[in-house]
């Protein structure tokens, strides 16, 4: 699933705009234009296997309550950081229903393992006949 055809409900979110930090001078003091994207996860309606995934690929940034929070304040205006928390949460959610693979346990053949015994003791008798040089 790409992240444009992530269909996100609009009683999921909420949002609120939070004085930013970094660049933009004076207007950084006066105008809140970080955003803070809250997102209902259990609203989204999410598969089992997407839903899990979800809270391991946000981390810290899922709350107990089962509450999603993404913060962006990469740049100046309110828009283009409301803008980027939303594309920022559709990147997730459509990273969280990619389905990993199954691995395949493995085991070396008895050729590989006869191969690294061989090696062994060639460097066991090496490294044996580094001992001391005795002068007798």
């Amino acid at each position: 699933m790409k992240p444009e055809e992530v269909i996100i409900p609009d009683e999921a979110l909420s949002e609120r705009f939070l004085a930013a930090t970094g660049p933009g001078g004076q207007n950084v003091n006066k105008v809140a234009t970080a955003c803070q994207l809250r997102v209902d996860v259990f609203k989204l309606g999410l598969p089992l296997h997407a839903y899990e995934r979800l809270k391991t690929i946000a981390g810290s940034r899922m709350t107990t309550g089962g509450e999603l929070i993404i913060t962006a304040r990469r740049f100046r205006t309110q828009e283009a950081n409301r803008e980027d928390a939303r594309q920022r949460l559709a990147e997730m959610i459509s990273e969280a229903h990619l389905v990993q693979r199954k691995r395949k346990p493995t085991r070396p053949s008895r050729a590989a393992k006869a191969k690294r015994v061989d090696e062994k003791k060639g460097r066991s008798a090496i490294k044996a006949a580094r001992g001391r040089v005795r002068l007798d």
